[in-house]
């Protein structure tokens, strides 16, 4: 009896390159390690600015207020702080833990569809390692009217849907691919695109917000002691690194906002921006600005395609290898030269000893005739047809295949390298012409 495999949740087996928690039901990118970075450059001045807020509270609670003092910085501006920072963070982990749209990879390649082919604009095709299967390299689609370009994927083995991408980084196909985002340690597209842009909007007005109340602590100082604004300044060291800080970041944070805002309103990814792919065309996903914005904020996410905890069976395949049992197909062109070369191939299929017995030097000098022409293929492991006296039959002996067939098939490529022109006469696979004795 066979060994059952044992079944494993999909995560356990998932082929691309996202690390998961908590038993699958959190799925990171493979950088998710700089979700740490980023956590401490948002709430590491965050809290330093709520630090100096509550140490203001408490001084003035000890000192009392003066009459002609209007503190700054007090429990209010401290609440709304917390409130920004923890949404902050909650928008940052929520677009990096879940699933940001992956489609499903194939287990095999889809079948060639001759009809489709026979009308398919596109010159370049896919073998797909067999000769029977050709499938287009790219297709078009209808998508509301518009005919848009699906690519195929050879990593995934499907048809990308429309504005589907496959992110290099994480190994996976994403649904309205945008980009990934190291910050983020995840690819940015359908599910979680919405989430991003709230992080990074409110990254944005946390890095504002302190860097106004730090200056108006400043010049609060300045007022109530009555000192210059360098005074001041010195005299408040967190408020003046605060306002450094936030002043570099908010060109980072404030830039990306306003650049997806633009994205937004013209519905495009900012792959596709950079594409440049709706630039002499209409593009077929805007829905005007109102429409653009309604369709990201008010409409329903969609749910996951993967389960990623639903039960499988893990396939022992691996997964963009797929090579039909076919004698002729030759998977790769190191597997040609090992057969050229003489070595054992992987399967340990014994090597013919016709060739081992050719004299490669005088093939050498016939496929480096300088007068060949264009339309000439030449195959190394092909001979010219060998007059069918020489040929070995079955039931001959070994003698007579070492000794006078190995002299004719000398003397028939000698002949040919000896004549200084390169012959167009037939010419046809080894094993195809002689019969190879059994070992």
């Amino acid at each position: 009896m066979s060994m059952q495999p044992k079944p494993k949740r999909l995560y356990q087996v998932w082929k691309g390159s996202n690390r998961f928690f908590c038993g699958g039901r959190l799925i990171f990118g493979p950088d998710v390690a700089s979700i740490f970075l980023t956590t401490l450059l948002i709430a590491g001045p965050a809290i330093t600015f709520c630090y100096q807020i509550i140490s203001k509270i408490l001084h003035y609670e000890k000192t009392g207020v003066q009459d002609d003092q209007s503190p700054v910085l007090g429990l209010p501006v401290l609440v709304v702080t917390i409130v920004i920072l923890i949404s902050d963070l909650v928008f940052l982990f929520t677009t990096s833990g879940r699933d940001p749209g992956i489609v499903p990879r194939n287990a095999r390649p889809p079948e060639a569809d001759e009809a489709f082919d026979m009308a398919t604009p596109s010159m370049e095709w896919i073998s797909g390692r067999t000769p029977h299967l050709r499938l287009p390299r790219i297709r078009e689609v209808f998508v509301d009217g518009f005919v848009v370009k699906v690519k195929y994927c050879d990593t995934c083995l499907l048809y990308r849907p429309p504005r589907a991408s496959h992110c290099s980084i994480c190994n996976n196909c994403v649904q309205k691919f945008d980009h990934h985002c190291p910050w983020v340690g995840q690819c940015i597209g359908l599910r979680n695109y919405r989430f991003f842009f709230f992080f990074i909007s409110t990254s944005t007005i946390l890095c504002m917000y302190v860097f106004i109340f730090s200056w108006l602590n400043i010049i609060g100082e300045k007022k109530n002691y009555h000192n210059s604004i360098w005074k001041s300044m010195t005299g408040e060291v967190l408020s003046l690194v605060l306002i450094i800080y936030t002043f570099i970041a908010v060109w980072f944070v404030g830039g990306l906002t306003v650049f997806h805002l633009y994205l937004i309103s013209t519905n495009q990814t900012t792959y596709e921006n950079f594409r440049y792919r709706f630039d002499k065309k209409e593009n077929p996903c805007n829905k005007g600005v109102l429409g653009n914005f309604k369709e990201l904020f008010f409409s329903n996410i969609p749910p996951s395609i993967n389960d990623f905890r639903s039960w499988v069976l893990e396939d022992t395949a691996e997964i963009g290898s797929y090579t039909p049992n076919i004698v002729t197909d030759i998977t790769n062109p190191k597997d040609k030269v090992d057969v050229e070369m003489g070595h054992k191939s992987d399967s340990n299929l014994p090597i013919p000893s016709i060739l081992q017995i050719l004299d490669y030097d005088a093939i050498d000098e016939n496929l480096n005739c300088k007068h060949r022409h264009q339309d000439d293929v030449v195959d190394p492991l092909a001979l010219h047809v060998i007059p069918e006296s020489i040929v070995r039959e079955p039931g001959e002996s070994n003698h007579i295949w070492e000794g006078a067939d190995k002299e004719a098939i000398k003397m028939v490529v000698d002949d040919r390298a000896d004549d200084g022109t390169c012959s167009n006469g037939i010419s046809a696979p080894i094993d195809h012409v002689i019969h190879v004795p059994q070992t």
